[in-house]
C-alpha cells in the first residue's frame, strides 16, 4: 500500500483543490463574492492557526520581517487573489477558471527574473511565458461573437487573471523578504489577515452584504468543502508532498487540477468543456514545460522515484 501513498495523496490534492473552483461557483449563488471568500478564509485560517500551534515551535510572527511576509502573502496570495478569483468566477466557468489560475507557475517565473536579481530568463524561457499568455488568449477570445471581439465572460477570465497575477507577484516578493518562519505559521497568518482585508474590501462594495447571504443547504456545503477540504485538508496534503517530493513537483498540481475542475463543473452545475478550453489548457502547459524545462528534467527521475517508493 505505501508504494502508492504518494501518487494517491498528489492525486487527492488536485482533486480537492480543482474541485474547489465547482464549490466555489456554486457557492457563488447563494453568496456575494468577496463576503465568500472571505468566511471560507475565517474558517480555515482558524483551523489552520490550530495546525500551527500543533505541528510547529513558532505558530506566531515575532520579528518586523516575519510579519512583513505575512502581510505580503496575505494581501497579495490570500486577499487579493481570492477577491479576484471569486469575482472573475461569476462570469466563468470552473474549468477556465482554473486553467488561468494555473498559468500562476509561469508568471512566478517571469516575476523572479525581473524582480529576483540572481534570476534570468534566457529566450526559451521568455517564449515559454508569452505562450502561456497566448494559452489565457485563446480562452478568453474564443469563437467571435455577435456583439463584439471577445466571448461573453472576458472581464471574469481577466480578473481570474488578475488573481494568478496576484498570487505569483506574492510567491516571489515573500522570496525577497529575509524570514526564517515555518511555513504551517506564515500560511495561517496570512488566511487570518487576508480574511480580514477580504471584509474591509467586502464592505466597500455596495452589492455586498450579510443580509445577501442565502444560508440555503447547497450553500453551507459550498463553504464547508472549500474550508475544510480544499483549505485545511488540502493544506496538509500539500505540506506533506512538499516535504516529501519538492516545490516543482508540486506545481505539476496546478495542471491536474483543471481536469478535476472540468469534470466536477460538469457533473454537478453542467458546464461544458469547449475546444477552446482544451487548446488553452495544452498551450499554457506547453508554456510551463518550456520555462520549467531545465528544473523538470532535473527533478523528474526524482519524482518517479519518490512516487514509486512511497517514501
Amino acid at each position: 500500500m505505501t508504494s502508492y501513498r504518494n501518487v494517491v495523496l498528489f492525486v487527492l490534492l488536485a482533486a480537492a483543490w480543482g474541485s474547489a473552483f465547482m464549490a466555489i461557483k456554486a457557492g457563488l449563488a447563494y453568496f456575494p463574492p468577496v463576503l465568500f471568500a472571505a468566511v471560507r478564509y475565517d474558517v480555515a485560517g482558524v483551523l489552520m492557526l490550530a495546525y500551527a500551534a500543533y505541528a510547529t515551535e513558532r505558530w506566531r510572527p515575532r520579528t518586523g520581517d516575519e510579519w512583513r511576509l505575512v502581510l505580503v502573502g496575505g494581501a497579495l496570495m490570500i486577499a487579493g487573489y481570492h477577491a479576484f478569483l471569486f469575482v472573475g468566477e461569476t462570469e466563468t466557468t470552473s474549468a477556465v477558471a482554473a486553467i488561468v489560475v494555473s498559468l500562476s507557475p509561469i508568471l512566478t517565473t517571469g516575476f523572479a527574473r525581473v524582480l529576483l536579481p540572481s534570476e534570468r530568463l534566457t529566450p526559451v524561457g521568455i517564449a515559454g511565458l508569452l505562450l502561456g499568455l497566448v494559452g489565457v488568449a485563446i480562452l478568453s477570445l474564443g469563437k467571435p461573437h455577435p456583439e463584439g471581439l471577445v466571448t461573453p465572460g472576458f472581464v471574469g477570465k481577466l480578473l481570474v487573471l488578475a488573481a494568478a497575477v496576484s498570487f505569483a507577484l506574492g510567491s516571489v516578493l515573500t522570496r525577497r523578504i529575509d524570514a526564517d518562519l515555518p511555513i504551517e505559521t506564515m500560511e495561517a497568518w496570512s488566511m487570518v489577515l487576508g480574511a480580514l482585508m477580504m471584509h474591509a474590501v467586502s464592505l466597500a462594495r455596495p452589492a455586498e452584504s450579510l443580509a445577501a447571504v442565502e444560508w440555503t443547504p447547497e450553500g453551507i456545503a459550498a463553504l464547508a468543502y472549500l474550508s475544510l477540504v480544499a483549505s485545511a485538508l488540502g493544506f496538509l496534503v500539500y505540506f506533506d508532498l512538499l516535504a516529501r517530493l519538492g516545490p516543482i513537483e508540486i506545481n505539476l498540481v496546478s495542471y491536474v487540477a483543471p481536469v478535476f475542475a472540468a469534470l466536477s463543473g460538469w457533473l454537478f452545475l453542467d458546464e461544458r468543456v469547449t475546444l477552446a478550453t482544451v487548446v488553452g489548457f495544452l498551450v499554457i502547459f506547453a508554456g510551463f514545460c518550456l520555462v520549467k524545462r531545465r528544473a523538470l528534467a532535473r527533478e523528474l527521475p526524482r519524482l518517479r522515484a519518490a512516487l514509486s517508493s512511497g517514501r
